[in-house]
């Protein structure tokens, strides 16, 4: 039901999974201004949140390189505080994308049942560009319309990997303890994904 949720995981839940999880609510903003629907009603349409799948920083702010890349985009990093992952964020979401392959195995281990809607970052991106959008049901901004359309994109991109296997090139390159020229290209690589899963909720 609504709210589309989408669960984005890595390993600390202070780098790449909070970068991916601001980013893609900014894209969400972003799509609604340009259908003149105010802002901020993207949490109406959209839940993006994130989890690690360690806790050793829960609690704590995201790293100040990820949190300069989400502001320096328009984005905000306003309430965030890191989180180890559960097993009930997996049952919430209706997408989880993962920094890397090893914690998209980490949580299908977890929860078996949610290996359709389990997705590396980059893999999902590269699906959705196989997808027809017409084939989904109608877009509105509405949390009705988002959520049953971001229901059968993921079914639909889901279909479209059966038979094919990730590649490594989706993994995310871990940027912790590295310069702000490593994190930009890391946000820059989130938004490769995360913009066009926008654009298809919201057209």
């Amino acid at each position: 039901m609504p709210p589309f949720t989408v669960l984005h995981v890595c390993m600390g839940n202070i780098c790449r999974s909070p970068m991916a999880e601001r980013l893609l609510a900014l894209a969400v903003r972003e799509r609604l201004a340009r259908r003149e629907v105010d802002p901020d009603r993207a949490d109406e349409l959209l839940h993006s949140h994130s989890a690690g799948t360690g806790g050793w920083h829960a609690g704590e702010e995201m790293n100040p390189p990820a949190s300069r890349q989400v502001t320096s985009r328009g984005g905000s990093v306003a309430g965030f505080a890191a989180r180890k992952l559960r097993s009930d964020h997996i049952d919430a979401a209706d997408l989880v994308l993962t920094a890397t392959a090893d914690q998209q195995e980490y949580v299908v281990a977890l929860r078996p049942d949610a290996a359709s809607r389990t997705f590396v970052l980059g893999e999902f991106g590269r699906l959705l560009a196989g997808v027809d959008a017409a084939a989904l049901p109608a877009a509105e901004a509405t949390p009705d319309a988002v959520y049953a359309r971001g229901v059968a994109l993921v079914e639909a991109a889901h279909a479209a990997r059966l038979g094919t296997t990730s590649l490594p090139t989706d993994d995310l390159d871990d940027p912790w303890g590295r310069g702000d020229q490593c994190f930009s290209r890391i946000a820059d690589e989130i938004e490769e994904s995360v913009h066009p899963l926008a654009a298809v909720l919201l057209p």
